[in-house]
């Protein structure tokens, strides 16, 4: 995802913005595979 800054407001740090929205990302998908890793250890052991 691209923003064009000739639109946006000059005092926004869009460099910080893409940094967070792509450690966003990268947790989202460390947690949901720990979710899913979770889920196959409760099905092996538990049940």
């Amino acid at each position: 995802m691209k923003i064009d800054r000739a639109e946006c407001h000059p005092a926004m740090d869009y460099d910080e913005h893409e940094r967070s929205y792509q450690l966003f990302i990268k947790m989202s998908l460390i947690v949901g595979s720990g979710v899913v890793l979770l889920m196959i250890f409760l099905a092996l052991f538990v049940a």
